[in-house]
Protein backbone atom coordinates (compact mmCIF):
# COMPACT_ATOMS: atom_id res chain seq x y z
CA UNK A 1 0.00 0.00 0.00
CA UNK A 2 1.34 3.46 -0.91
CA UNK A 3 2.10 5.74 2.28
CA UNK A 4 0.71 8.95 1.73
CA UNK A 5 2.94 11.54 3.04
CA UNK A 6 1.80 14.14 0.85
CA UNK A 7 -2.14 13.65 -0.43
CA UNK A 8 -1.79 15.90 -3.65
CA UNK A 9 1.23 14.48 -4.78
CA UNK A 10 0.93 10.53 -3.86
CA UNK A 11 -2.78 10.70 -5.20
CA UNK A 12 -1.51 12.23 -8.44
CA UNK A 13 1.15 9.41 -8.65
CA UNK A 14 -1.37 6.78 -7.11
CA UNK A 15 -3.25 7.60 -10.56
CA UNK A 16 -0.38 7.83 -12.84
CA UNK A 17 0.65 3.92 -11.77
CA UNK A 18 -3.24 2.83 -11.95
CA UNK A 19 -3.61 4.52 -15.36
CA UNK A 20 -0.14 3.09 -16.42
CA UNK A 21 -0.94 -0.66 -15.30
CA UNK A 22 -3.82 -0.49 -16.38
CA UNK A 23 -3.19 0.79 -19.79
CA UNK A 24 -0.33 -1.88 -20.19
CA UNK A 25 -2.75 -4.73 -19.06
CA UNK A 26 -5.66 -3.55 -21.49
CA UNK A 27 -3.04 -3.11 -24.06
CA UNK A 28 -1.72 -6.34 -23.28
CA UNK A 29 -5.04 -8.58 -23.20
CA UNK A 30 -6.11 -6.78 -26.40
CA UNK A 31 -2.91 -6.81 -29.03
CA UNK A 32 -1.18 -9.85 -27.50
CA UNK A 33 -3.27 -12.87 -29.03
CA UNK A 34 -0.57 -15.37 -28.85
CA UNK A 35 2.86 -14.71 -27.19
CA UNK A 36 6.30 -16.97 -26.10
CA UNK A 37 8.99 -16.21 -23.17
CA UNK A 38 11.59 -17.83 -20.82
CA UNK A 39 10.55 -17.74 -17.73
CA UNK A 40 12.60 -18.09 -14.04
CA UNK A 41 10.06 -19.16 -11.03
CA UNK A 42 11.53 -18.58 -7.65
CA UNK A 43 9.03 -20.24 -5.22
CA UNK A 44 9.30 -18.98 -1.49
CA UNK A 45 7.82 -20.94 1.49
CA UNK A 46 6.66 -19.34 5.02
CA UNK A 47 9.29 -20.00 7.60
CA UNK A 48 8.30 -22.75 10.07
CA UNK A 49 8.99 -23.96 13.56
CA UNK A 50 11.76 -21.28 13.46
CA UNK A 51 13.14 -22.47 10.41
CA UNK A 52 14.19 -19.98 7.74
CA UNK A 53 12.26 -20.53 4.31
CA UNK A 54 14.24 -21.83 1.13
CA UNK A 55 14.11 -20.95 -2.34
CA UNK A 56 13.40 -23.51 -4.85
CA UNK A 57 14.34 -21.73 -8.24
CA UNK A 58 12.70 -23.89 -11.69
CA UNK A 59 13.01 -22.46 -15.25
CA UNK A 60 11.06 -23.36 -18.75
CA UNK A 61 9.57 -21.66 -21.39
CA UNK A 62 5.71 -20.16 -21.48
CA UNK A 63 3.67 -20.16 -24.66
CA UNK A 64 0.21 -19.15 -24.90
CA UNK A 65 -2.76 -18.48 -27.68
CA UNK A 66 -6.54 -16.85 -26.57
CA UNK A 67 -8.61 -17.43 -25.92
CA UNK A 68 -7.83 -20.32 -23.34
CA UNK A 69 -4.96 -22.07 -24.58
CA UNK A 70 -1.39 -21.97 -23.20
CA UNK A 71 1.63 -24.04 -21.95
CA UNK A 72 3.81 -23.62 -19.09
CA UNK A 73 7.05 -26.08 -19.73
CA UNK A 74 9.72 -26.58 -16.94
CA UNK A 75 12.98 -27.92 -17.91
CA UNK A 76 15.09 -26.82 -14.80
CA UNK A 77 15.85 -28.86 -12.00
CA UNK A 78 12.48 -31.07 -13.12
CA UNK A 79 10.79 -31.80 -16.25
CA UNK A 80 6.92 -30.99 -15.62
CA UNK A 81 4.10 -29.58 -18.03
CA UNK A 82 1.24 -27.63 -17.47
CA UNK A 83 -0.86 -27.46 -21.03
CA UNK A 84 -4.50 -26.17 -21.62
CA UNK A 85 -5.94 -27.00 -24.33
CA UNK A 86 -9.25 -24.76 -24.32
CA UNK A 87 -11.34 -27.51 -23.04
CA UNK A 88 -8.78 -29.52 -20.27
CA UNK A 89 -6.16 -28.52 -18.04
CA UNK A 90 -3.24 -31.15 -18.36
CA UNK A 91 -0.55 -31.46 -15.21
CA UNK A 92 2.37 -33.80 -16.53
CA UNK A 93 4.97 -34.73 -13.86
CA UNK A 94 8.27 -36.33 -15.77
CA UNK A 95 9.92 -37.73 -12.67
CA UNK A 96 6.76 -39.71 -11.56
CA UNK A 97 5.13 -40.17 -14.94
CA UNK A 98 1.96 -38.77 -13.40
CA UNK A 99 -0.93 -37.17 -15.27
CA UNK A 100 -3.64 -34.97 -14.21
CA UNK A 101 -6.49 -33.99 -15.78
CA UNK A 102 -9.12 -31.18 -15.20
CA UNK A 103 -11.99 -29.71 -16.92
CA UNK A 104 -10.08 -26.39 -17.64
CA UNK A 105 -13.31 -24.57 -17.18
CA UNK A 106 -13.24 -25.48 -13.15
CA UNK A 107 -9.94 -25.20 -13.08
CA UNK A 108 -8.85 -21.56 -14.73
CA UNK A 109 -11.16 -18.75 -13.18
CA UNK A 110 -9.21 -17.67 -10.84
CA UNK A 111 -5.69 -18.65 -11.74
CA UNK A 112 -2.75 -16.88 -12.81
CA UNK A 113 -3.04 -17.69 -16.33
CA UNK A 114 -6.10 -16.78 -16.69
CA UNK A 115 -5.14 -13.32 -16.18
CA UNK A 116 -2.05 -13.05 -18.82
CA UNK A 117 -3.30 -15.59 -21.48
CA UNK A 118 -6.53 -17.21 -21.01
CA UNK A 119 -9.06 -13.62 -20.71
CA UNK A 120 -10.32 -12.80 -23.98
CA UNK A 121 -10.43 -9.21 -22.87
CA UNK A 122 -10.10 -6.98 -19.70
CA UNK A 123 -14.47 -7.09 -18.75
CA UNK A 124 -13.54 -10.96 -18.25
CA UNK A 125 -10.90 -10.56 -16.13
CA UNK A 126 -12.63 -8.19 -13.95
CA UNK A 127 -15.51 -10.44 -13.60
CA UNK A 128 -13.43 -13.13 -11.89
CA UNK A 129 -10.83 -10.58 -10.43
CA UNK A 130 -10.63 -7.49 -8.74
CA UNK A 131 -8.16 -4.88 -10.00
CA UNK A 132 -6.26 -2.40 -7.96
CA UNK A 133 -3.48 0.18 -7.81
CA UNK A 134 -0.04 -0.83 -7.33
CA UNK A 135 2.70 1.54 -7.02
CA UNK A 136 5.57 1.47 -9.76
CA UNK A 137 9.07 -0.73 -8.11
CA UNK A 138 11.59 -2.01 -10.07
CA UNK A 139 11.25 -0.54 -12.95
CA UNK A 140 7.68 -2.16 -13.92
CA UNK A 141 4.56 -0.76 -14.12
CA UNK A 142 1.81 -3.48 -11.43
CA UNK A 143 -1.57 -3.99 -11.37
CA UNK A 144 -2.92 -5.78 -7.93
CA UNK A 145 -5.10 -8.53 -8.93
CA UNK A 146 -7.61 -10.41 -6.00
CA UNK A 147 -9.77 -13.34 -7.37
CA UNK A 148 -13.51 -12.77 -6.40
CA UNK A 149 -13.98 -16.86 -5.87
CA UNK A 150 -12.72 -17.13 -2.43
CA UNK A 151 -12.78 -20.86 -2.32
CA UNK A 152 -9.47 -21.19 -4.85
CA UNK A 153 -5.97 -21.42 -3.38
CA UNK A 154 -5.13 -17.53 -4.88
CA UNK A 155 -4.96 -14.98 -2.11
CA UNK A 156 -3.38 -12.22 -4.81
CA UNK A 157 -1.20 -11.97 -7.91
CA UNK A 158 0.46 -8.51 -8.88
CA UNK A 159 1.29 -8.63 -12.82
CA UNK A 160 4.81 -6.02 -13.75
CA UNK A 161 5.02 -4.56 -16.98
CA UNK A 162 7.40 -2.60 -18.79
CA UNK A 163 5.67 -0.72 -20.90
CA UNK A 164 3.22 -2.87 -22.66
CA UNK A 165 5.48 -6.33 -22.46
CA UNK A 166 4.86 -9.16 -19.96
CA UNK A 167 7.62 -8.78 -17.40
CA UNK A 168 6.76 -10.76 -14.28
CA UNK A 169 4.06 -12.63 -12.20
CA UNK A 170 4.14 -12.41 -8.08
CA UNK A 171 1.93 -15.03 -6.72
CA UNK A 172 0.80 -15.39 -3.11
CA UNK A 173 -1.15 -18.47 -1.78
CA UNK A 174 -3.47 -18.76 0.56
CA UNK A 175 -0.76 -20.93 2.71
CA UNK A 176 1.13 -18.23 2.35
CA UNK A 177 3.78 -19.14 -0.34
CA UNK A 178 5.09 -17.02 -2.64
CA UNK A 179 5.64 -17.37 -6.46
CA UNK A 180 7.53 -15.18 -8.69
CA UNK A 181 8.13 -15.42 -12.54
CA UNK A 182 10.57 -13.23 -14.43
CA UNK A 183 10.11 -13.60 -18.12
CA UNK A 184 12.58 -12.64 -20.81
CA UNK A 185 12.58 -12.74 -24.30
CA UNK A 186 8.90 -12.17 -24.84
CA UNK A 187 7.92 -12.87 -28.33
CA UNK A 188 3.84 -11.36 -29.32
CA UNK A 189 1.87 -12.68 -31.67
CA UNK A 190 4.42 -15.53 -32.90
CA UNK A 191 3.38 -17.81 -35.63
CA UNK A 192 2.84 -20.83 -33.06
CA UNK A 193 3.29 -24.63 -34.52
CA UNK A 194 -0.05 -26.42 -34.94
CA UNK A 195 -0.42 -28.95 -31.84
CA UNK A 196 1.50 -26.50 -29.85
CA UNK A 197 -1.09 -27.17 -27.01
CA UNK A 198 -2.08 -30.00 -27.69
CA UNK A 199 -0.95 -33.12 -24.75
CA UNK A 200 -0.88 -36.89 -25.13
CA UNK A 201 0.09 -38.50 -21.84
CA UNK A 202 2.87 -40.81 -22.34
CA UNK A 203 2.71 -44.65 -22.75
CA UNK A 204 2.61 -45.85 -18.70
CA UNK A 205 1.64 -42.86 -17.36
CA UNK A 206 -0.83 -43.18 -14.83
CA UNK A 207 -3.48 -40.51 -15.59
CA UNK A 208 -5.64 -39.32 -12.68
CA UNK A 209 -8.80 -37.40 -13.45
CA UNK A 210 -10.37 -34.97 -11.22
Amino acid sequence: MMKWMAAAMLAALAGGAWAGGMESLEAFVKTAKSGRAEFTQTVTAPSRDGQASRDKVSSGTFEFQRPGKFKFDYKKPFAQSIVADGRTLWLYDADLNQVTQRKQSQALGSTPAALIAAAPDLRALQADFTLEAAPERDGLQWVKATPKNKDGQLQSVQIGFQGDALAALEILDNFGQRSVLKFSKVEVNPALPAGTFSFKAPAGADVLRE
